[in-house]
């Protein structure tokens, strides 16, 4: 069946470039992507697939089904653009890949479809709004509305900077770590700079905070980091001390386990460094990305379906990445999901998240065939 996808896919590839430079032209920031739903239904919807709009925003869903009873594979693919501030403007461009992303959950089910590659149970394409703004997230918004119902597997894909993998190569599985935030505002007590007795200084309780969260430690075998990156205070001039300050802390950790310790002891250090100066530390812990749970049979599938597509010189196997990713929503909400997450090497310079980023785009027709593949593995 490889070489009939390969065959399929080399055919598609014309109309796989134009569906790409299409979304590229038109990318739209996290809950606005209604010109690229709009295209991707439409395109569906020609080719003769059922589309179902408005999940979780501007999310859609599309299946292909078999005849037979069987489980349902998820293709995820997120679709929204990042921001970037060019010559004082703020500008929209696809930085992160997703037009790379939805063009290929689109021609993934194209395939499947043409190639009749689902004999039992159904394939599902889920295209996902808002995967940049964790706060907004689209994984979120979509289980609320229910597209994990049916669900008993899922695949996620994202293109790799080139240091972690070049055009020819594939990761089987990505492991995010988890990612948190906690806003910081400490209450103190102000006074006139010459008579500090009369305060409680909160900036001098941010430092105290600073160093009690530098002091924290927990299983040095996890990788974890929580660092302060944002603080602002000050009295309405150099010779007042203030009432309060803010603060704001990033927090990052290899599993969702280290990630609830390092959150209880950053806020234990936050409450305690703030009452050594006679101050009160109140925190809001903003919501954040879970840590990747990945199924073993799923890895498998995706490890001998980048072998059959690009030789064993292309599988990179499993690897980490200090990132982080909604998709590990999915599992988070449903634990029996089986899922991995795949990283397609293309080239990728000069980094993601770059307002110049670009990639070797004939990568799409890899990814493409190991979607296609793993989908006839798994419901084949």
């Amino acid at each position: 069946m490889i070489k009939s996808i390969k065959e399929q896919v080399t055919l598609l590839e014309e109309a796989v470039m134009k569906v790409f430079n299409d979304l590229h032209q038109i990318p739209e920031i996290a809950t606005q992507e209604f010109k690229t739903a709009a295209y991707l239904a439409k395109y569906l919807e020609d080719e003769g697939f059922q589309v179902f709009h408005g999940i979780g925003g501007t999310g859609l869903m599309a299946y292909v089904h078999s005849d037979l009873p069987g489980p349902v594979l998820g293709i995820r693919a997120d679709m929204d653009a990042l921001e970037h501030l060019i010559d004082g403007e703020s500008v929209a461009i696809h930085s992160c890949g997703h037009d790379a992303h939805s063009t290929m959950g689109l021609f993934t089910g194209i395939v499947a479809k043409r190639l009749g590659l689902v004999k039992r149970g159904s394939l599902k394409l889920i295209f996902q709004p808002s995967e940049e703004q964790e706060t907004t997230s689209g994984a979120r918004a979509m289980i609320q509305d229910g597209v994990l119902d049916d669900l008993d597997m899922m695949i996620g894909i994202h293109l790799r900077p080139s240091e972690e993998a070049k055009w020819g190569q594939a990761i089987s599985a990505l492991r995010h770590g988890a990612l948190n935030s906690i806003g910081v505002r400490v209450h103190g007590q102000g006074s006139h700079a010459g008579r500090p007795h009369l305060a409680n200084n909160p900036i001098d309780a941010v430092a105290a905070i600073i160093n009690a969260v530098n002091a924290i430690w927990i299983n040095p075998t996890i990788p974890t980091s929580a660092k302060v990156t944002y603080i602002k205070s000050g009295g309405a001039n150099i010779s007042s001390i203030p009432d309060s300050a803010e603060m704001g802390l990033d927090l990052r950790a290899d599993t969702n386990e280290a990630m609830s310790e390092l959150i209880n002891k950053v806020v234990s250090a936050i409450e305690t460094g703030a009452k050594t100066i006679g101050c009160r530390g109140e925190t809001l812990i903003i919501p954040g990305l879970p840590a990747s749970v990945y199924h073993e049979d799923m890895i498998r599938v995706a490890r001998d379906s980048i072998t059959a597509v690009l030789g064993k010189e292309g599988l990179l196997g499993e690897r980490r990445t200090t990132g982080a990713e909604d998709f590990h929503e999915y599992t988070k909400a449903k634990p029996a999901l089986k899922t991995t997450y795949l990283g397609l090497g293309c080239d990728l310079k000069p980094g993601l998240h770059h307002p110049e980023m670009s990639f070797n785009h004939k990568a799409l027709l890899d990814g493409i065939a190991i979607l296609a593949n793993m989908s006839h593995e798994l419901l084949g």
